[in-house]
Order: C-alpha cells, then sequence, then structure tokens
C-alpha cells in the first residue's frame, strides 16, 4: 500500500495565530493526544523572539516534552542562526529553517534579502553535526501577499543557492497565502522535479481561499508525500482576515486514507483532539471532515 506522511504543524503555525497564551501543560496534553492517534512528525514549535511571539516563549519546554514520546519526530522551525542556536542548544535534532523567496516577505518578517537569508543558512549548515536533520521551508514559493504570484524561475534561483551546500535537505514549498490554485502546483512541482531529480520534497498548504485539499491533491499527483498539515485547520492569516489556517489535519489524513493511501493516523482520537482545538479561546479552526463526522454520528444515533 503506498504511503505519505503527514507533518502536524498546528503547535507551531496553528498556535501562533491564538493571541491567547496557551499554557504549556495544555500544549503538552495535546501534543499526547495527537501522538496516540498515530502522528509521528511534529512541527512542535519555533525559536522566534519570546517578545514577537510570546505564544511560543516555551519553545524549549516544548522539545523537552517532545523528547519524551518514543519514535517522535519533532522539529522545530528558526528564521535566523541566532534561534538556531537557541534551538540546538535546547536539544532539537531536527531544524526547519524557514526563508522568503519574496523580497517584500522576507524584509517583513526577518529583515533580510532572501539571498542574505540563505547565506545565514549555509553558516547553519557548516555548523551542524551528522546527526541533526534539515528541512528547508520556502515560504511565498508559490505566491506573496505583497507582489502576487511569485515566478518559478526566482524559486528555483534560491534552490540552486541551497542545493549547493544541503544537497539532502527536505525543502517544503509553502503557500503561505493559500491563494494559489492546484495547476500552480503541478507546473511548480513537476519544474521542480525535472530540475532536482531525485530530491526530498514537502507541501504546505493554506486554506485561506478553501483550495487547501485540491492543491494537497495536486502535490500528491505530482510525486510529493511529505504534507504539512494543523489540527482542525488551526491558524488564520494576517493578510485575510477571517480566513482559517493551513489544511485541516482531519482533511488531509481523510482524503489519503480515502484513495487506499496510507497515513499511520486513526480518525476517531484525531477527532477528538481536533475539538478540543476548537474549543480553545480565540482559535480560528477550518476543515470539512470534523463537523461531517459529527453530524453522521448525531445521525446514526437518531
Amino acid at each position: 500500500m503506498q504511503a505519505v506522511e503527514i507533518v502536524e504543524v498546528g503547535m507551531r503555525d496553528g498556535f501562533q495565530s491564538v493571541p491567547t497564551v496557551i499554557p504549556t501543560g495544555t500544549k503538552i496534553a495535546l501534543m499526547e493526544g495527537l501522538y496516540a492517534a498515530g502522528i509521528r512528525r511534529f512541527e512542535a514549535t519555533s525559536f522566534v523572539s519570546p517578545s514577537a511571539v510570546p505564544q511560543l516563549a516555551d519553545a524549549a519546554e516544548i522539545i523537552n516534552a517532545a523528547s519524551r514520546f518514543a519514535g517522535l519526530d519533532a522539529q522545530a522551525l528558526v528564521p535566523t542562526a541566532r534561534q538556531a542556536d537557541r534551538a540546538l542548544a535546547a536539544g532539537v535534532r531536527h531544524l526547519a529553517f524557514v526563508f522568503s523567496v519574496s523580497p517584500a516577505h522576507n524584509q517583513s518578517n526577518v529583515r533580510r534579502t532572501p539571498a542574505e537569508s540563505i547565506a545565514e543558512l549555509e553558516d547553519i549548515v557548516s555548523g551542524l553535526s551528522a546527526d541533526i536533520c534539515l528541512r528547508i521551508n520556502v515560504a511565498t514559493a508559490f505566491d506573496c501577499p505583497y507582489l502576487g504570484r511569485t515566478s518559478v524561475d526566482d524559486a528555483f534561483r534560491c534552490l540552486d543557492e541551497v542545493f549547493k551546500f544541503a544537497p539532502e535537505a527536505e525543502i517544503a514549498l509553502c503557500d503561505t497565502t493559500g491563494r494559489v490554485a492546484p495547476d500552480q502546483v503541478s507546473h511548480v512541482f513537476t519544474r521542480a522535479q525535472e530540475r532536482y531529480a531525485g530530491k526530498s520534497w514537502a507541501f504546505h498548504a493554506h486554506d485561506t481561499y478553501g483550495f487547501g485539499i485540491a492543491n494537497t491533491y495536486a502535490a500528491w499527483q505530482n510525486g510529493v508525500r511529505i504534507f504539512d498539515a494543523s489540527i482542525a485547520g488551526l491558524g488564520g492569516c494576517p493578510f485575510a482576515p477571517g480566513a482559517t489556517g493551513n489544511v485541516a489535519t482531519e482533511d488531509v489524513m481523510w482524503l489519503f486514507e480515502s484513495m487506499g493511501v496510507r497515513t499511520g493516523i486513526d480518525i476517531d482520537p484525531l477527532l477528538l483532539i481536533a475539538h478540543e482545538i476548537q474549543a480553545l479561546p480565540d482559535a480560528v479552526t477550518g476543515g470539512r471532515i470534523r463537523n461531517a463526522m459529527a453530524a453522521r454520528r448525531r445521525i446514526n444515533a437518531a
């Protein structure tokens, strides 16, 4: 049977959008529930300025808690070399570095040009020990909230530089705005597979405009087997007020299992955690399967 890997990013991409600080113990309990549902890879947190993102000020505590779950791959997002040092000092064994193809977006996020971020990434990679896994999240790979559609040639110019010093890294192409349509996802991944044969690809979909599942399927059709998703679609988009966040984990799981593609995740315990996420103060959630399954249970009970 075919299989895919779902990377649960709700604890980072989802939580960072929730204004009310979630107690660390609650976060760990939710992680435990997701682990019990079968999830074995998390983007568990991000090492960023605690003053800028208070929600993630407990990053070191989350990483320490994640180390207690057997077989759990807990990656941590870092945007700079300084934060990478913090992450490694906290025991992170899987770094996820992020930069944007779009100069405007990268300047807004980290006050650097894409070239400066890539140079900083090269410095990080030069100091990594062989047992540290590396993922690179390429933001605005398809679309920029400031400049519109991203040129695939611009994205590839960045990747050309990255692969000079990190040829084995997993590359996640990110639909940062959620505006991309399936045909563009297919086009970019088709060209990427042709240009960079044998590389490891992931897809990070947002569901701002309701295209998350369609884009996930388009990426799968073009050879991608690693997909980011957020439990209950937790998140949001600062460029589209009221919009949901990443494509919902339960929707992605249901899509693939319905096609006979194994995810290793059980739907019932996953939905229990999704409902808990939905109840968090100030949480903006999305997705379809959660409500559809609840309605089916009500009908069956009646």
